[in-house]
């Protein structure tokens, strides 16, 4: 075992003498040492009910003949973080969580590793950690939240936002807006659409590593709690067969992750989480390569915030092994692979079966041949920029209109609540990128700003930061180079035309090659915008988007 290390041997009596002040007996110091991972707060909604995740995977670790151990992993909220500074501390503790739980894991020669996460940078972290450490590890996420309910209508927390630009508009009261206010959260969980909580969590299980049900299990299920328990027994199992996170997480693993994403239509933020997660597994994901998956995947859900269906209709439709199974149907996945349930993506998948085919299409009618993340290049973004197709009006797939360009966040939201944006117009938002922002904030309050204001269908927004999977229409993040490094986004003046063709995946500004080389000799490095604490040290190591906004 590798916890002999730190429990076996004359040398190691030291050690012994440290566990026998946690209360460990000498039956326990002879069986593997599982650490449980719990990124339990009680500031997130989605992780407040992970206590009683943990103690379930407590419970499955000693009845299959393992001793479970926790500690902690931090989470932010992002909804809480969303609009002020604190969301430059969101995307940067993905990068915390996954150190933090390298340095407990290897400094305590732990066995085994079950992971607990729920909300956005956790389960990635997590799974940076899982391959970075590489020893037998599962996942059990903390589950998503009911959908709320008004007026006799489903919502989630997209609905919550975009009801603040209603507001705006005149379209909604205050009294209208508080009483979304009180139903659109009404449960525990990662909020209830496809935002980036949920398909990291669902993503978890096309990967390999997470049990069916982990995406998709409501939290307040009490079948969450058995899930728990099975992870817990489960990674006794793995330990045993010594199936380890690089075995699962290979290259046809994150074909297949991504694979799946095009046809749930996921976050844009899985093209930041899967090369950075891949990175640490040995992997080279090229987020180019996500077009060319995306023209042979169909899109076959359109869960919130692309549609009106939930991430409970999903799991009563039959949850991610129901979606994987119809795209087998068109051999679109690799099936002989190995994962946490020491089966192979294909016998995990045979005879799942689509119960619902208005939550999942059938895979000869989907909601569109190809699937729901596109890649786009242009003069604005020669290494990328990325865009949730799947949730994009078809008025708005190609769109041309005036550059109404902003330095920050906080300038384009006035602007859009003050009436200053109308139909036809191009926001830009630059100087928001990894390095510029620093941290790469979400833009959930001005894409449902524009959203509430009633121009989700004529207005297009573009940034080298990036979009909360709450967001919705023709919203462009993670454009790359940013803005901060000279790329061509800083580049672009108020007024400048600028073309959208997402079905040719293309992203341009209409300026002569010449003149943008011009306005290249003028312009000039602005100063971090931090300079102190974990943000200056971030802006000084974080990499580009597109190659996942890793730290070098």
């Amino acid at each position: 075992m590798k916890s002999d290390a730190v429990r076996q041997g004359m040398q190691q009596a030291p050690h012994r003498s440290l566990f026998n002040a946690l209360g460990h007996t000498e039956e326990e110091m002879k069986k593997p040492l599982i650490g449980i991972v719990s990124s339990y707060n009680e500031i997130v909604p989605g992780h407040m009910n992970l206590d009683k995740i943990v103690e379930a995977v407590k419970l499955g670790v000693a009845m299959a003949g393992g001793v479970p151990v926790v500690f902690p992993a931090i989470a932010v909220c992002d909804g809480i973080a969303m609009g002020h500074i604190g969301m430059k501390y969101s995307l940067v503790t993905r990068d915390l969580i996954a150190d933090s739980t390298e340095c407990m894991a290897k400094a305590h020669q732990f066995d085994a590793l079950v992971m607990v996460p729920n909300c956005d940078k956790n389960v990635p972290g997590l799974l940076m950690a899982a391959a970075r450490v590489n020893v037998p590890t599962i996942f059990v996420s903390g589950g998503p939240m009911l959908a709320g309910h008004v007026k006799g209508c489903k919502t989630s927390l997209s609905s919550m936002f975009e009801a603040v630009g209603a507001y705006a508009a005149g379209k909604l009261t205050e009294e209208e807006v508080r009483e979304y206010e009180e139903k659109t959260c009404p449960t525990c969980g990662s909020c209830s659409g496809m935002y980036t909580a949920n398909s990291m969590n669902c993503l978890t299980e096309a990967i390999g590593m997470g049990l069916s049900g982990n995406g998709t299990i409501p939290a307040v299920y009490s079948e969450r709690i058995k899930l728990a328990k099975h992870a817990g027994m489960k990674i006794v199992e793995l330990w045993q067969k010594n199936i380890r996170p690089r075995d699962i997480m290979t290259e046809k693993a994150f074909h297949n992750a991504l694979t799946v994403d095009m046809a749930l239509g996921c976050s844009t933020n899985t093209m930041l989480h899967l090369p950075a997660i891949a990175r640490e597994a040995g992997v080279t994901l090229n987020v180019d390569i996500a077009n060319a998956i995306s023209e042979k995947t169909p899109n076959l859900c359109h869960l919130a915030p692309a549609g009106h269906t939930y991430m409970e209709d999903l799991n009563e439709a039959g949850g991610v092994y129901a979606v994987m199974n119809e795209l087998n149907k068109k051999n679109l996945l690799y099936t002989d692979l190995i994962t946490v349930t020491g089966k192979t993506v294909g016998e995990n998948i045979a005879g799942r079966v689509n119960r619902d085919p208005n939550v999942i299409r059938p895979i000869d009618n989907p909601y569109s041949e190809t699937g729901g993340i596109a890649v786009l290049k242009g003069n604005i973004a020669p290494d990328s920029g990325v865009v949730k197709r799947s949730a994009v009006v078809p008025e708005m797939m190609v769109h041309e209109g005036p550059a109404r360009v902003f330095d920050c966040e906080e300038d384009a939201i006035a602007a859009i609540k003050g009436g200053k944006i109308v139909a036809g117009d191009v926001v830009v938002i630059r100087y928001e990128g990894p390095k510029g922002g620093p941290g790469m904030r979400e833009m959930l309050n001005p894409t449902s700003a524009i959203a509430g204001m009633g121009l989700g269908s004529s207005v297009a927004l573009i940034t080298d930061g990036r979009f909360s999977g709450a967001s919705r229409g023709a919203s462009i993040g993670h454009v790359s180079p940013e803005a901060a490094v000279g790329g061509p986004i800083a580049l672009i003046h108020e007024g400048d035309i600028i073309r959208i063709d997402i079905p040719a995946n293309k992203l341009d500004v209409l300026v002569s090659d010449e003149e943008l080389e011009a306005r290249r000799k003028e312009w000039k490095p602005r100063e971090p915008k931090v300079k102190e604490g974990y943000l200056a040290r971030y802006e000084k190591m974080v990499t580009s988007a597109n190659l996942g906004a890793v730290l070098i």
